[in-house]
């Protein structure tokens, strides 16, 4: 425990953490509401121009791996040296075959990170890391995708996620346990994310179903299909959300939430999975280890990615230089 402490303070002290200078802003040059939104982010978040790339992509959910190869291929030649993480501000196409998007353009596509699905995946070499560069260390470009299909949520989104930094928020993170035996299989964490984080973050946990308002989260996950709850719960800015379950990363949705409804309450970020991943704790985001990186002083892209230790189904949601907490803290 003291040795995991002494090196997320390292990792939250280190000058080589996220900044607008170290993010690529790639937008979809066939769709006017994407370059809307990202030239209105990278203004908002003074992100370099030569950082804002403008690429052309298909009209659909999901990509090729053939078709994604020369895509991803063109963007990441277009970048400049400095750039070690990226936003994609689109909201289709979201996956690259079975891979999520955004794993698909942080380390290319590759079938072992999701086929078959039910089984455990390659590991990612940046979960639970120390420091920041994971361009030049392992040669990925770790992605959040920021929605764009809706302008106004993606202009709120922004807004948050600038409101949410160095703000340290005095929320709740809300460990909700369900009756659904398949996705509750976090439930078992709920207790050592407790005992981590005690004097980092007030964490409570609950059971559903959920009675009366959540006033105060900046932190709730659970597991079930549906989140019944969801209209009861209001977030601070810099919140992060999820839930277990098999396809959240579906952008449109099918018979289960899509974790966009998460963005849509007020979070600003999440996670889902575009492929049936089965209910492995791996490919989840770990929670205690997502809020030991973001409480101190990592943003959501670092803190998200880090938590997920086989992220090659899961797409990544959300503001991503979002910084609650400081360095200093």
């Amino acid at each position: 425990m003291v040795a995991l402490a002494g090196a997320v303070l390292a990792c939250g002290a280190n000058a080589e953490g996220l900044t607008a200078g170290r993010l690529g802003v790639l937008y979809n040059l066939d769709d006017a509401q994407s370059a809307r939104v990202a030239l209105f982010y990278a203004a908002q978040r003074r992100i370099p121009q030569d950082n804002v790339i403008g690429i052309h992509l298909p009209a659909a959910e999901a990509i090729t791996p053939d078709a994604f190869a020369p895509i991803r291929t063109h963007a990441l030649d277009q970048l400049p040296g400095a750039v070690q993480s990226l936003v994609l501000v689109w909201s289709r196409p979201y996956a690259v075959g079975c891979m999520s998007i955004t794993a698909a353009f942080a380390a290319g596509y590759r079938a072992a990170f999701c086929k078959p699905g039910c089984v455990r995946t390659p590991p990612s070499p940046l979960f639970n890391t120390d420091g920041w560069l994971p361009v030049d260390t392992v040669g990925w470009w770790p992605a959040m995708l920021l929605p764009s299909s809706d302008p106004l949520m993606a202009r709120e989104l922004i807004k948050r996620g600038i409101a949410a930094d160095g703000s340290k928020p005095p929320g709740t993170l809300y460990l909700a346990r369900t009756t659904d035996e398949t996705r509750n299989v976090r439930a078992a964490t709920y207790g050592d994310v407790e005992l981590m984080l005690s004097r980092r973050i007030r964490a409570k946990r609950i059971s559903s179903p959920v009675h009366g308002d959540i006033e105060d989260a900046i932190g709730y996950f659970t597991g079930s299909k549906q989140v019944a709850e969801l209209p009861q719960i209001h977030f601070r800015a810099g919140a992060i959300a999820d839930h277990l379950t098999s396809s959240g990363g579906l952008m449109g949705g099918r018979d289960q939430m899509p974790a966009l409804s998460w963005i849509a309450q007020g979070a600003t970020a999440t996670y889902g999975s575009v492929s049936e991943p089965c209910n492995y704790l791996e490919k989840f985001p770990n929670i205690r280890v997502l809020f030991e990186h973001y409480t101190h002083g990592e943003t959501a892209l670092e803190a998200y990615w880090k938590s997920v230790a086989m992220p090659g189904q899961g797409l990544f949601i959300g503001e991503p230089l979002s910084r609650p907490y400081s360095v200093h803290e």
